[in-house]
């Protein structure tokens, strides 16, 4: 019985058997009669409501009658669209039910994590939490449309830099940026691309070195600062592990839940004929 209590499944008939105990009692009194139609007490109050929070007053007499007659109309030319059979084959209606559904299994799942749980799911996925490293570094480029080798070039002017010119260190006009402070490695693909990045990781603390090589040229560089990549502890950042082990037990719930449903389906899907080639039809 207790296993039996677990159950996903059961968990979601017993929320669909509340929802529509709600649903009757609140939504539509008079549903199990199609030619009979029963507006609450409850929903006239829903109506004022939603009235007042657009207007900030509420309805008049015969604002409120429209209201009503609004609401009649929408259920009489709901209950019609149903008995002709409207929603079916219709793709939005099918995706809303869906919603609607998957909206059931995410409430029966969520629940309050504990620190325990934080803690394996922080462990078990460092890389969704780990603030990366940044670096402050200079560079002058050496351009590779310019006369002389490019090489020669950039090797005279590393020298020239090394022993402290730095009137010498202008190097080649270019758009891209002198410097860059605190950039992540990505950051830093980004504007000189991954080969550059990688590269300037091995590149020393302090120094002019170089040339590293970008789809635009050489770079001479020298790096002004790092700062390591961290894990940080699950007190630093609980919310947001927080959040994002309920979006996986949300999935995991959302999962588990359709391969019960889908167990009780027998499934055949029929492939259309393969087209016929636009060769074999001419030849016919």
């Amino acid at each position: 019985m207790k296993k039996l209590l677990r159950e996903p499944l059961v968990h979601f008939l017993v929320g669909g058997v509340l929802l529509f105990a709600l649903y009757g009692e609140t939504a539509s009194p008079g549903a199990q009669a199609p030619d009979r139609i029963v507006v609450s007490e409850d929903q006239v109050a829903m109506l004022v409501q939603s009235f007042e929070r657009t207007w900030m007053r509420p309805p008049r007499d015969a604002e409120l009658k429209g209201l009503i007659d609004d609401f009649v109309t929408e259920e009489v030319l709901y209950r019609e669209a149903l008995a002709l059979g409207l929603d079916r084959d219709d793709l939005i209606v099918r995706r809303r039910m869906r919603q609607k559904m998957e909206f059931l299994s995410d409430g029966i799942s969520e629940r309050e994590p504990s620190d325990e749980e934080l803690r394996a799911f922080l462990d078990a996925n460092p890389e969704r939490f780990r603030i990366p490293s940044r670096v402050s570094f200079v560079q002058v480029f050496v351009s590779p449309d310019a006369d002389g080798s490019p090489a020669q070039r950039a090797a005279q002017l590393l020298a020239r830099l090394r022993d402290a010119d730095e009137s010498a260190g202008s190097g080649d006009p270019t758009l891209l940026p002198h410097e860059l402070d605190g950039a992540t490695p990505r950051e830093v693909a980004g504007t000189f691309g991954t080969a550059f990045a990688d590269a300037l990781a091995e590149v020393p603390d302090g120094e002019w070195d170089g040339p590293l090589a970008s789809s635009y040229g050489l770079h001479l560089v020298r790096v002004m600062s790092r700062e390591p990549g961290r894990l940080p502890a699950l007190e630093e950042l609980r919310s947001a592990v927080a959040r994002e082990w309920t979006a996986a037990q949300r999935a995991e719930a959302r999962e588990r839940f359709y391969r019960e449903l889908r167990a009780r389906y027998d499934v055949e899907v029929r492939m259309p004929a393969a087209p016929v080639p636009p060769a074999v039809a001419e030849q016919r």
